[in-house]
């Protein structure tokens, strides 16, 4: 199904993320239940959420990790001031110089400078 289509690293990122929500739900000694209260979703979901299931819908990882008091985290995930690869992208586009455009043109005397004939 849907978890065939996935990469490896993306499962066992998933996997991993799940396992250490249920590790800091155990550490704060938080019910299923009460969990799953705090965080408006279902035991079912929350279940699901805790072993890594890529049906889980960001906004429920969201919803648990602000729950444990751990949003935080979540807020700078996909900086663009931690994007490696992006602002060395960025940088190397960079221009070498910059062109001022066309030079100007020397004024133009007034009608009653210019030559008489």
């Amino acid at each position: 199904m849907f978890m065939d289509a996935l990469p490896i690293p993306v499962k066992s990122t998933l996997h991993k993320l799940g396992a250490d929500i249920r590790d800091a739900r155990l550490r704060r000694r938080i019910p299923v239940a009460v969990m799953a209260q705090r965080a408006f979703i279902s035991r079912t979901t929350l279940v699901k959420a805790e072993k890594g299931d890529p049906g889980v819908a960001m906004g429920t990882y969201a919803a648990i990790l602000f729950a444990l008091g751990m949003l935080d985290r979540l807020h700078d995930l996909a900086s663009s001031k931690a994007d490696e690869v992006g602002l060395a992208l960025e940088e190397e586009r960079l221009p070498k110089r910059i062109d001022l455009g066309p030079r100007r043109a020397k004024k133009a005397k007034p009608e009653s400078e210019q030559a008489r004939p």
